[in-house]
């Protein structure tokens, strides 16, 4: 019997040398060390090869304290991971989530598509096209960059966003057909420091007021053009949320792969945060119920087992579909935020009842608000 998996996609942009590859293969690593916790869920790479190719970076790192090679120059690549819920009972909805990373390389910001391969070109807009499910997009701050241009940041900043800025207004004509402005786009824009272990003494309240000062235009500049993409344009975070991210700490001749940093939020920003979002701007926006289930992949499933999980809503919600609008606003209202001590309740009365989904989504919950206190994560629309 096949498996019911829910697919869940997040987009990576970043310079070339940023961090993207280390970072996965520590993503991946992490979550195949014995020490993970698989009580609720075990990662497993959807392709062999490449979750053997990932595990191997992750392993030279943990025994010869050698960091991977970057891959190869303008290779777009996407990783599958499922998380094969491990309760015995495991919800009708579905059986586990499939996440999956893309990585647009960074060559692609500041080389153009020879003019003479049509091909290449498509690449570059067949691979933007798989991204726009993303409900979220991470945009790394190269770490080792920032010390580069300490004290004139924004000379990096500027030149950063102003490239991720025109790769997409480049091809705004490809990617939008027909000129249609898309529903489905990622809506919530990430800032991460990557390669954060190179700056012990900047918690994540101290990268935003640095973006902000640094880069506050800059990053207005970018969410105007994104808003040429995107219907309900008011539905849109950029600027507003901001995360550490370390793969491991490097040290002269030593990799310590278990200091790493922020990697364990990845999950619970692609799949909880985007339920806060949106609840966030049902308050705050006058948009349709319709509009708002189409912004967020898996709404459908997911609202209803946070709800359940938070014991908000008793009765049961039904799916997206005509009774939408009976249902989903309600319940998005009632989505106030949670305190961790609230999150830590529910996760633990869902694992009781053996409600393993639900379990699942209240931990992922509860990991952000530990993100905070840890000072890694700064969630913003609050």
């Amino acid at each position: 019997m096949s498996l019911k998996l829910k697919d869940q996609h997040i987009a990576v942009f970043g310079e070339r040398g940023s961090g993207k590859t280390v970072l996965i293969s520590s993503f991946y690593g992490m979550t195949q060390d014995p020490s993970y916790d698989t009580s609720l869920y075990a990662v497993r790479s959807e392709s062999t090869k490449q979750g053997n190719a990932l595990l191997a970076n992750y392993l030279q790192m943990l025994e010869d304290d050698t960091p991977p090679l970057s891959t190869a120059a303008g290779d777009a690549q996407s990783f599958t991971f499922v998380l094969d819920l491990t309760g015995e009972a495991r919800p009708k909805e579905f059986d586990g989530l499939r996440l999956v990373w893309h990585d647009y390389p960074g060559e692609w910001f500041t080389e153009d598509p020879s003019t003479q391969d049509p091909e290449e070109l498509e690449v570059r807009v067949r691979t933007f096209r798989n991204l726009m499910r993303s409900d979220v997009a991470f945009v790394l701050v190269d770490g080792q960059k920032l010390l580069d241009y300490a004290g004139q940041e924004e000379k990096y900043l500027k030149l950063l966003l102003a490239d991720l800025r025109n790769e997409l207004l480049n091809r705004k004509d490809q990617i939008l057909l027909d000129g249609e402005k898309q529903e489905r786009f990622p809506r919530i824009w990430v800032f991460a420091l990557s390669k954060a272990d190179l700056h012990p003494d900047m918690d994540v309240q101290r990268f935003r007021n640095l973006m902000v000062k640094k880069a506050q235009g800059d990053m207005a500049a970018l969410g105007d053009a994104l808003k040429e993409f995107v219907t309900t344009d008011e539905a849109l975070s950029i600027g507003e949320d901001f995360i550490l991210l370390s793969s491991a700490k490097f040290e002269p001749g030593a990799i310590r792969v278990h200091e790493r940093v922020g990697l364990d939020l990845i999950l619970p920003v692609a799949t909880v945060l985007p339920l806060e979002r949106v609840a966030q701007w049902a308050r705050k926006y006058d948009i349709s119920a319709k509009v708002l289930a189409s912004l967020v992949e898996n709404i459908d499933d997911y609202l209803p087992k946070l709800m359940t999980a938070l014991q908000i809503v008793a009765t049961k919600i039904p799916k997206v579909g005509p009774l939408v609008s009976l249902w989903l606003i309600p319940a998005l209202e009632q989505l106030e935020p949670v305190a961790k001590d609230q999150l830590e309740h529910a996760y633990r009365a869902a694992l009781a009842r053996k409600d393993y989904g639900a379990a699942t989504l209240a931990r992922f919950g509860r990991d952000l608000a530990e993100g905070e206190e840890r000072k890694v994560l700064r969630r913003g629309g609050q």
